[in-house]
Formats: structure tokens, sequence, C-alpha cells
């Protein structure tokens, strides 16, 4: 006898003491838990699918420990960018073991609660003709206070301009593009009017780790990337070696 059952959001098949590794569940070590999610049951003989899930149907278990999964490496990279970014995981899991599959007469573990009757307001008395007869009300006077002044609108501000990505060019990466873009850099145009010796001297003064950078080809790129000839800049680029030549 077997079932299909959803633990944690996960779905497994489980049949009896079977050890199950699920995610981290709250139940504390020892204690018994019961899955009433039931999607498939198969008793041998006969097969029921849920619609979604069987009522009545439950997996009972009992918490053995809890612990963490292997380690999971994750590893990001962006080609010709010069980012890379390494990150480790370990999933938080408990171990779970089956003690009984319920074909029928499990109850659920939480029953929806009766939602709470809003009450209904009084009607207002009426006359012997049908109309409503008048609600007095009084209202105490109040002092008349003075109207707090206007306030001054505030001053628009000016909308930023787009800068250009940079990173575009082979060769710069995003702190190469950062020590430009503070250096005053920060449009295709002007550094297509910089000179290499210039970007390099920029480069270096940034960061020690940027003055290895070879800019002797960065002001072509960026003359074809501010003329908008992407096709020639593509073709330029197939035939640099990390924005050498």
């Amino acid at each position: 006898m077997y079932a299909i059952v959803e633990m944690a959001g996960q779905q497994f098949k489980v049949a009896k003491d079977q050890k199950v590794y699920v995610h981290r569940l709250q139940t504390e070590e020892g204690k018994k838990v019961t899955f009433d999610n039931v999607l498939l049951l198969d008793d041998g003989t006969n097969v029921t699918i849920g619609a979604p899930a069987i009522d009545g149907a439950a997996v009972e278990a009992k918490v053995i420990k809890h612990l963490r999964g292997d380690k999971v490496i994750v590893f990001h990279k962006k080609r010709r960018k010069g980012y890379r970014k390494k990150n480790g995981h370990r999933q938080s899991l408990t171990e779970i073991v089956i003690e009984s599959i319920v074909a029928k007469g499990a109850k659920k573990s939480k029953a929806a609660e009766p939602k709470k009757a809003v009450p209904k307001k009084e009607a207002a008395p009426k006359k012997a003709d049908g109309k409503a007869a008048p609600v007095e009300v009084s209202v105490a006077s109040k002092p008349k206070t003075e109207k707090a002044p206007a306030k001054k609108a505030a001053p628009k501000k000016e909308a930023k301009t787009k800068r250009d990505d940079l990173t575009k060019i082979e060769g710069v990466g995003p702190k190469a593009a950062e020590a430009m873009v503070n250096a005053g850099l920060d449009s295709f145009a002007k550094v297509a009017k910089a000179k290499p010796e210039a970007i390099e001297a920029i480069l270096a003064e940034a960061s020690s780790r940027l003055a290895h950078l070879v800019a002797n080809t960065w002001p072509q790129q960026a003359k074809l990337a501010a003329d908008g000839k992407w096709d020639e800049l593509k073709e330029l680029q197939d035939n640099l070696d990390g924005g050498r030549k």
C-alpha cells in the first residue's frame, strides 16, 4: 500500500516504515505529525485519485530529527564583464518515518473558523403615516479657528538623464564603468573623444585592481556605439581579446 501526499510544499510517494526527508517542519523531534493532503491512494487492489485531495485519507508520521542537507554551490558569471559571484547553500530538512496510511476517517488538522455575523443596524422609528420620524441631533458649537496658511508647493525635481551603459564596451566591467563615470566619462560620445592613455590613468587612480586594463580600443568602440553602429561594433568585438587588439 502506498500514497502520494503533499508534505511541506512537496509531493512524495510514501509507504509504511519509509524514511523521508522533507523541508524543515515546526514539529519537535519525537512527536507525531499528520499530513491530510493525500492526492492518490493505492491499497493493492483499488487506486483512488483525489479531486484534488481524498476526503478522510491521511498519512501519519513521526519526526526523527532536524538536520541540514549537503552544501550546494551557486556560481554566477557574466562573460566579458569581469563579474563572478559564488555562494553556498544548505537546505534545512527534517527526517520523518511513515508510521501508517489511513484511507478513511482521518480528521482535518485545522478546521475552518466560521465567519462572525455582522450586526444589522436598527431601522429608524416610523410615524403612523409610514414616514420616518426625524431624529434630533444636538451639535455643540465649536470655536472658530483660523485657517492655516497654505503650504508652498515643493519645487519639482529635475528628471535625471539616463547614462550610457559603458559595460557594452568590451573590456569594461562594472567597476571600470563606475570609475569612468566618476571622472566625467558618462557617455559613449565622451569616451570616444578621450585618449586611451587618459582612460588608463583614470582607472589606475581609481583602484590598483583596474591598473592592468588596456583601453587602446575603447574610444573606437565607444564611437561606434555613439553612432548606433551596433553591427560594426559586434564585428569589431569578435576580433578582440578582452577589449585588446
